[in-house]
């Protein structure tokens, strides 16, 4: 019986890849080692029916890498964006500017510092350069400057490895600023560790919250999927994202983690209609594309 049960949810979970759009994958060509290169993954997301891809690097804008992938594999849709770590400049609007005249339009996402963040330094107790976005518990100008392009350019705007409180700094400044998509990135997952409460603030204040199965993954994950049901039943399945954050050497590839991620929230109680909100509908439109 418990194999009939495994078999029937997984098969329900690898259907309900259809329409998905993972928001946070990563892939090769990188700096560091990943499970796929990012043309292969398009074409067996395609293949599993999904319906796009945003590509992630923490250390090079990925909008020329969408466009190149979309020549290759036609039929899905794939995103790129920059992540505003030392390696582009840090807290760099130029560098934001030029991702938007990039050909074909793909530059989608900006995301705030992740690994050069001062959280993440910190949190890391690494002794080495930051990207600092706060100080004395408000953001910086050249951050708001950031935020305003975002709203400039209709910008899915990410908040990164931010910590809890920067995060919640971020999502009032953009709405102040009319920045229409707000993306609190694995908002459960170190740096970030929000708490339920802040996450209920950030998803009151027009945040998506994204709940990503990399943080369920390893000997010891950070979560589980008990806290993560918990969390996603208080903030309301209208408010939240769930993306996979894979393409690490050592986990499933995105579509397979996604397909386990979906079998597991179904045995925790949520429906596919529930699930299909959160990976089909939420994405498309925190991308502006419905």
């Amino acid at each position: 019986m418990k194999l009939v049960c495994a078999a029937f949810f997984a098969a329900s979970a690898w259907a309900q890849l259809t329409g998905v759009v993972d928001i946070h994958v990563h892939a090769g060509p990188d700096s560091v080692p990943r499970s796929i290169e990012a043309v292969p993954l398009a074409r067996l997301a395609k293949a599993r029916g999904m319906r796009g891809l945003v590509l992630k690097n923490h250390y090079e804008s990925t909008a020329a890498v969408a466009y190149l992938v979309r020549q290759e594999v036609p039929g899905i849709e794939i995103f790129g964006g920059i992540d505003l770590n030392r390696a582009v400049g840090g807290i760099n609007p130029a560098a934001i500017e030029h991702m938007v005249l990039m050909k074909g339009g793909y530059g989608r996402i900006v995301w705030m510092p992740t690994f050069d963040a001062e959280n993440q330094v910190r949190f890391s107790k690494e002794a080495r350069p930051f990207v600092a976005i706060s100080k004395n518990g408000a953001l910086l100008g050249d951050a708001r400057e950031v935020l305003a392009l975002c709203a400039k350019y209709g910008l899915t705007l990410e908040t990164g490895h931010s910590s809890a409180e920067e995060g919640l700094m971020i999502v009032r400044e953009a709405r102040r600023l009319n920045v229409k998509n707000v993306v609190v990135t694995h908002a459960m997952l170190s740096p970030v560790r929000m708490t339920v409460a802040q996450m209920q603030t950030a998803a009151a204040g027009g945040a998506w919250i994204e709940f990503v199965y990399n943080a369920l993954l390893g000997a010891k994950p950070e979560c589980t999927i008990e806290e993560y049901a918990q969390a996603i039943r208080a903030i309301g399945v209208e408010h939240c994202i769930l993306s996979s954050d894979l393409g690490q050497a050592v986990n499933p590839l995105p579509p397979d983690g996604l397909a386990e991620f979906f079998s597991r929230l179904q045995r925790a109680g949520f429906t596919p209609t529930e699930i299909a909100l959160m990976s089909q509908t939420n994405p498309a439109k925190a991308l502006g594309l419905e």
